[in-house]
């Protein structure tokens, strides 16, 4: 049987494949729309399909019951397949590249005849698809940029997807008999936003049983190794797992080894000889046998070997760790339970599924003290945007519903307001004025030059009406390149001018970048760790956010959202 993420995996695809046919674009928001309700369904999916109330959840019509329980019981759906084999699998292919949305590739299929990369990458060569209307020579070097891209993509998978993968298999490692210590290392440990592969590491005398249950485990479509101590596996997804068997006493040496990065290695190297020891996934071994070799009974030992105090498995990325730890100067990193709201969520009045109340039941079960609601703009016409009408009424509602006692936690009036190509903003200042919070954000316009683009956001961040900047490079990882922009001279805008900047906490987006966090905190910029909720269940993409946050080495003080309910209020009345 099929599991609600794959159903809701269909789901998007069939949305996706009528987008190619030409078909209703009705038809078409209702299956992506579906595909969202089932990911953030928090009801049994067996239990309603066996009470026969599938057809009562919101947003699920009478077709998609009977889709979506004919997948759940049968694996198969008929419609799916016909429509599938109906398109060139090509085309799938063409969407994947940075800038092709379904339409574009519809384009590319019905007036260019291409339905293959190889096809598109000969148009683009020849200069085809820049004389079609609606593409041009940006938008063909675009494709060309991203068809290069492409191979390095497909070797990378967002870290949710690897995680949920990867948990399993160490819950199950761990409950072996055979096995004394399990752990995940790699690029998923360090929390990097995107995985290559799985790295899991076992100490156990008898790795026979190990190997074999791990080369048997449900979802392995292909072992490519199975050795004594070391065995490889890959998953339908493309996902490579490898699992290496060490002994106990070399296990805490192996985990930090395997963990990496080479560069953060590298450096741990360099300090061993310093100490006259030689250091490997083996351990450490004396230069002359002058040096006694000490034993690690944990991975706080490895590094007291070398006079460290350990180093979170986030920041091991070869950029001034080591010589922070031996300044004493390594952050205390924030943390999950840190945080005390969030501020930039979306309900049912723009693109978001659930409701006003049903979002700030969420967010109080979730033991948070605020919650801003932040729908779109009416510039945002896509996404259904509020217009000022719209907003005055919405701001009138989250009053009542504060006014009314039914919830402990205060839910914040807000917008996720455009920001238009001359820096401008949706709404006027009169208005935003009324707001408890102001979130601003591109969502048009992102090949503009670098300059223009840079001058545009700055100016938001001007505005004294604007609290936050959204999003800041509009990033979706693996699909859409960051545009063009001076994130220096951002940081530098938002610094002089008391804006935070968020860090989008959707594992799609994870923007701003981790690697620019450091930079900006210097500056004394805040950071809002924001999930950009579309759902009840999408409330818990904070907890991807705090781990990005951990390896930009932000700490509870440089969040703004790890702050009360008073101290929000005060700072975001600054300007009144």
């Amino acid at each position: 049987m099929m599991d609600k993420s794959e159903i809701a995996g269909i789901l998007d695809e069939i949305a996706t494949l009528l987008e190619l046919t030409g078909e209703n674009p009705f038809k078409i928001r209702a299956y992506a729309a579906g595909a969202r309700v089932l990911e953030t369904l928090a009801e049994d999916l067996d239990t309603l399909i066996a009470t026969g109330k599938l057809d009562e959840v919101p947003g699920l019509g009478e077709a998609l019951v009977e889709k979506i329980t004919t997948l759940r019981k049968t694996g198969k759906l008929p419609f799916y397949e016909k429509l599938k084999a109906s398109i060139p699998p090509g085309l799938l292919e063409m969407i994947k590249i940075p800038g092709l949305g379904p339409k574009k590739v519809r384009a590319l299929w019905k007036e260019l005849k291409i339905e293959s990369l190889s096809e598109l990458q000969k148009a683009c060569d020849e200069g085809r698809v820049a004389e079609l209307k609606g593409f041009g020579e940006k938008t063909q070097a675009k494709i060309i940029e991203g068809i290069k891209n492409q191979a390095a993509y497909s070797q990378r998978h967002l870290w949710v997807d690897a995680a949920a993968i990867a948990e399993p298999i160490l819950h199950g490692l761990r409950q072996l008999p055979e096995v004394e210590l399990a752990e995940a290392a790699g690029s998923l440990r360090r929390c990097r936003e995107t995985v290559g592969d799985l790295d899991f590491l076992v100490a156990a005398e008898n790795p026979g049983p190990v190997m074999d249950w791990f080369t048997s485990f449900p979802g392995v479509k292909e072992v490519t190794a199975k050795g004594e101590t070391k065995s490889s596996v890959r998953f339908a997804s493309g996902l490579q797992a490898d699992l290496r068997v060490v002994p106990l006493a070399q296990f805490y040496f192996a985990l930090h080894h395997f963990t990496g990065s080479k560069d953060h290695n590298v450096a741990m190297r360099h300090r061993a000889l310093a100490h006259g020891l030689s250091m490997s996934e083996w351990g450490l071994k004396s230069l002359d046998d002058s040096v006694a070799v000490p034993v690690a009974k944990s991975e706080e030992e490895v590094f007291r070997a070398l006079g460290l105090p350990w180093i979170p498995p986030e920041l091991r990325e070869g950029s001034g760790e080591i010589e922070a730890a031996l300044a004493h100067h390594l952050p205390r990193l924030v943390e999950m339970s840190d945080i005390k709201g969030v501020f930039h969520n979306h309900t049912t009045a723009s693109d978001g599924m659930d409701t006003l109340e049903k979002m700030a039941e969420a967010a109080e079960k979730r033991g948070w003290e605020y919650l801003g609601i932040a729908d779109h703009s009416k510039s945002s016409f896509q996404a259904h945007g509020l217009d000022e009408e719209r907003l005055a009424k919405q701001i009138d509602e989250i009053q009542k519903l504060n006014r009314s006692g039914k919830y402990k936690i205060r839910v914040l009036s807000g917008s996720e307001v455009d920001i238009l190509r001359d820096g401008s903003l949706d709404f006027d200042d009169d208005l935003l004025a009324e707001l408890d919070v102001v979130v601003a954000s591109v969502h048009t316009l992102f090949t503009l030059e670098r300059d223009a683009q840079t001058a545009r956001i700055i100016r938001a961040i001007e505005n004294e009406q604007v609290d936050m900047i959204g999003h800041l490079t509009g990033r979706l990882i693996n699909k859409r390149e960051p545009y063009a922009l001076d994130i220096d001279k951002i940081i530098d805008a938002a610094a002089a001018n008391e804006t935070i900047i968020e860090l989008n906490a959707n594992p799609r987006r994870l923007d701003m970048d981790w690697r620019w966090w450091r930079r900006a905190t210097e500056k004394g910029v805040l950071c809002a760790i924001n999930p950009d909720a579309h759902a009840t269940g999408e409330l818990d993409f904070v907890a991807s956010g705090v781990r990005v946050g951990r390896k930009g080495w932000l700490t509870s003080e440089q969040v703004f959202n790890t702050r009360s309910l008073a101290q929000v209020l005060k700072w975001l009345g600054r300007k009144g």
